[in-house]
């Protein structure tokens, strides 16, 4: 069985940094860069007490003692596996694993408990629970071998595949493969970094960010579907938020920014708030509202088609209103959403 993942949206990076705070903050770390590439950067951090972790959208920033600021970007097939005694709560669903989603076709995350097979992204958080207290265990997984967990019998375990960095403690280790980005930053370009994304939710969640997003997407006339993907303007949204945020709100997603009205995008941003902390809290993206038994609700547990309103639903018939789910491209990505639904506003015939 293997289970396709989207690119990482801004619910994952939130989720890794909770990780890290609760099983490496306060720790001493080894960091090393068993492929290399990073020898430069691991040797700046190495011996460095980890001190606190936090995401700004896609961005996950982790910082060590004397000012060094682990900066990681996982884009399309970046990844952090985790390792050791590692603490699995209510709050971490991918707790001994895989945590950051790839587009790498055939890479997932299996977990045993018992004799039951289980996906952390296909049953509830509390399922973790049955896994008992932290034990040195390793998920051991490739693009297209099966994945297990199994009791280490040495720690730290081997490096497996092309890891950038490795982070050790006495009792976790974390490997990151494939980012897009994996530098050291001081506080200066932490700060510069910041001010070219757009405001984060659960980064600030006053009322100053949400006047960001509003004003933002005000100022110009690109069409509100590519807005929500400009991380300058918001930061987070990748293409499953963009379209369930899009459909949710019945709007059309060609509509120029300049045009939709300020409540409506007042109501926007607080529904991706709303979102983003479901997806922080259970790890999952999910977007229906409308899961109002317990068996709809497993239903969608077991399978993300039944997460989603419009998200890869082509040709299905809208959830709302009339008509079907259609997908076209939007910015290089495939935009699903349900014309018969999403009118309001309606854009601006084009002149001539």
């Amino acid at each position: 069985m293997t289970w396709g993942t989207p690119v990482p949206e801004g619910h994952s990076i939130h989720r890794i940094a909770m990780q890290f705070r609760r099983n490496f903050a306060g720790s001493r770390v080894a960091a090393s860069s068993p492929q290399g590439r990073f020898a430069a950067g691991a040797a700046d951090l190495d011996g460095r007490v980890m001190l606190d972790a936090s995401a700004i959208g896609k961005h996950l920033l982790v910082e060590f003692e004397g000012d060094r600021i682990l900066h990681v970007h996982l884009g399309l097939y970046g990844a952090w596996d985790f390792a050791g005694e590692i603490e699995a709560d209510a709050t971490l669903a991918s707790a001994n694993g895989r945590m950051g989603q790839t587009n790498q076709r055939g890479t997932f995350i299996e977990a045993v408990a018992g004799d039951q097979a289980f996906h952390p992204d296909a049953l509830p958080e509390s399922s973790l629970n049955s896994m008992g207290a932290p034990r040195r265990t390793r998920l051991r997984m490739a693009e297209s071998e099966k994945g297990e967990d199994v009791e280490l019998e040495n720690f730290p375990p081997e490096p497996i595949g092309q890891v950038r960095v490795r982070l050790l403690t006495e009792r976790a280790v974390a490997d990151l493969r494939g980012p897009t980005a994996c530098e050291v930053f001081d506080p200066q370009q932490v700060a510069q970094l910041v001010a070219k994304l757009g405001p984060d939710p659960m980064h600030d969640s006053g009322k100053a960010a949400e006047d960001r997003f509003v004003a933002a997407v005000r100022r110009s006339a690109t069409p509100i579907g590519l807005q929500l993907m400009d991380q300058s303007v918001v930061a987070g949204i990748g293409n499953v938020y963009r379209a369930e945020l899009l459909f949710r709100a019945r709007l059309n997603p060609h509509t120029p920014g300049k045009d939709i009205p300020v409540p409506t995008l007042r109501k926007l941003w607080r529904d991706w708030a709303h979102l983003l902390e479901i997806g922080v809290r259970t790890g999952q993206m999910m977007t229906r509202d409308d899961l109002d038994t317990e068996e709809a609700y497993k239903r969608a547990l077991a399978s993300r088609e039944e997460r989603h309103y419009v998200y890869k639903r082509t040709g299905l018939k809208s959830p709302r209103g009339r008509g079907q789910v259609v997908m076209e491209e939007m910015g290089g990505r495939n935009l699903y959403w349900a014309p018969g639904w999403q009118t309001l506003p309606k854009p601006k015939p084009q002149d001539g």
